[in-house]
């Protein structure tokens, strides 16, 4: 008997037996194998970015210069809102253009551009963008029409995820916690599970949307992150979904940053929060060896947004978690931080907008690459995710209270203290 080295999903060595007689792979042809294997991923990889970021791109063209027609309907104008920054009114219809770029990438495998690539479903790509629909069609009415609620885009959300779980299968099969893995066997807990994931991760993007580019560079940054993992897995697919969301916001970034002509709007905030979360639902479903704290460590800044906005609204404040404020990280950073920083400029008023995806992305993307590096064990995910959501407090609650403070107390608002001169 031959043995032959390999190495499995948990990257662990591992030795298989090869019956007497069959000679054992040539080294050399299996290195040359994955040379090719590497080049037909990357290839696949730039080429549905590129497609996806020119349609999008154009998308975008056209949203601008047929503004005059469909400005009544389209245009943001309310510049008084507790939460607008933006000094003119711009459209908040970028969620047309998304939609071309990821409906741009299907049009190319339907006609056999990525059809014949291994792992590319072109079904599969069909029924995620059918699943998202009920989320997009809900914010893309409020875009023009400023009547649909929360709640109601909550719901459409939720209806978005089951529709995934129906059409794609797209369950949850573990959380790697125990106890909960245990329930998430049963079926219906482990649909109305993934319906909250999803719909939570969908809605954390439009919390997120407040500044020039911030949305779109942190759907870049949590996509990239999962393409890596997913590629290191050998799941082309899932790379396939990842390049496509990149490449649509790349293509609506070169119109929305820095400068602001066009803003997604909730129906593109809640398609690309949609992609996102299916992907990282798909990433878990496909492949058992990632750990899904991994994901939730790649994803982590829209999460802990959300959760810690729910908290503040709802134990601090004593609100509605509905209710909008002005008291997101990224809009005290607007406003405590760089508005002391960055003079005003009147003839460029979009700089200090443009400055507050720089300070965010500064924890994005290192926590990343940390995520990608460390995270493949859940020891090391779960510490990634518990130094992002410290970081976050102690940041949150300097802005808030002028002065650095470690007490959880103070850091959870639990006991209100006398605010010193901020930052």
């Amino acid at each position: 008997m031959a043995l032959i080295n390999r190495r499995d999903g948990k990257n662990e060595a591992q030795y298989t037996r090869i019956p007497e007689g069959q000679k054992p792979v040539n080294p050399c042809l299996h290195t040359v194998f994955v040379k090719m294997a590497m080049t037909s991923l990357l290839n696949l990889l730039f080429g549905t970015v590129l497609i996806a970021a020119v349609a999008s791109f154009m998308g975008n063209i056209v949203i601008v210069c047929t503004e005059r027609w469909h400005a009544p309907r389209s245009l943001d104008k309310d510049l008084a809102g507790v939460q607008k920054f933006h000094r003119k009114p711009v459209p908040r219809i970028g969620g047309l253009a998304l939609l071309c770029g990821l409906l741009a990438v299907y049009g190319v495998d339907v006609l056999d551009g990525f059809a014949h690539s291994p792992g590319v479903n072109t079904s599969s790509f069909s029924l995620l963008l059918l699943s998202a629909l009920p989320a997009f069609v809900a914010g893309l009415i409020e875009d023009f029409t400023k009547t649909v609620s929360a709640l109601t885009r909550l719901l459409a959300t939720f209806a978005s995820a089951l529709a995934a779980c129906w059409l794609l299968s797209a369950v949850l099969p573990r959380l790697d916690v125990w106890g909960l893995d245990f329930i998430i066997q049963w079926a219906p807990a482990a649909i109305v599970i993934t319906g909250i994931a999803v719909a939570g991760v969908a809605n954390s993007m439009n919390i997120i949307d407040g500044f020039n580019g911030l949305a779109g560079a942190a759907t870049i940054a949590m996509l990239a992150g999962m393409a890596f993992v997913a590629g290191q897995a050998g799941d082309t697919f899932i790379v396939h979904l990842a390049a496509a969301g990149i490449g649509a916001s790349i293509g609506f970034l070169c119109l929305n940053y820095p400068t602001g002509r066009v803003f997604m709007g909730d129906g593109g905030a809640y398609l690309l929060g949609f992609w996102v979360a299916e992907t990282a639902v798909l990433v878990i479903v496909r492949n058992p060896f990632i750990v899904t704290w991994q994901i939730l460590a790649i994803c982590a800044y829209p999460i802990i947004e959300v959760l810690f906005s729910m908290y503040r609204r709802k134990v601090v404040r004593r609100a509605g978690v509905g209710v909008p404020d002005r008291l997101h990280l990224h809009s005290l950073i607007y406003r405590r931080l760089v508005c002391r920083v960055i003079p005003r400029n009147d003839k460029q008023p979009w700089i200090r907008n443009a400055a507050v995806v720089f300070i965010i992305m500064c924890w994005v993307v290192p926590a990343t690459f940390a995520a990608i590096l460390v995270g493949d064990s859940i020891q090391g995910a779960v510490l990634i995710i518990s130094i992002q959501t410290l970081m976050y407090l102690v940041f949150y609650a300097r802005l808030v209270r002028g002065r650095w403070c470690l007490n959880p107390v103070i850091v959870l608002g639990l006991r209100p203290v006398q605010r010193t001169k901020p930052l």
